[in-house]
């Protein structure tokens, strides 16, 4: 057994995955259409989805709404400091900096143009 996708309910499925594709390097490895349009995004190692699908029949929730570390979607990345300055730039908004835990690992969390919180991972020892 092992993770596929994560789904989320989401108010415009469409543009949202234009923007993770455009912005994160995503992929799109499915479509699907009406009732819930929607858009299964691979990462760049082809390991994980993402699902985004707008499903009018229950409550897209307010995820500019939701804390940080109530909901977010973590990408590992080489470069946080780089990654956030780009994103900024692509209709991002920070939720705080650029953070050294105690391992080392670098990390910051941004807000996609739909307030899902983003964190980007910079490790110092990988996790998988």
């Amino acid at each position: 057994m092992h993770l596929e996708h994560l789904g989320l309910n989401h108010p415009d499925p469409g543009a949202a995955a234009a923007w993770f594709c455009q912005n994160l390097g995503m992929t799109v490895a499915r479509k699907f259409g009406p009732p819930q349009h929607g858009h299964f995004l691979a990462d760049t190692r082809g390991k994980m989805m993402l699902e985004l699908y707008h499903n009018a029949e229950v409550p897209v929730p307010d995820y500019a709404e939701l804390a940080p570390f109530s909901f977010h979607i973590a990408f590992h990345v080489d470069d946080v400091p780089a990654v956030r300055a780009r994103l900024l730039q692509a209709g991002a908004t920070p939720e705080g900096e650029v953070n050294t835990n105690g391992d080392g690992d670098k990390i910051t969390i941004v807000r996609d143009p739909w307030g899902i919180c983003l964190q980007f991972v910079q490790r110092t020892k990988p996790m998988v």
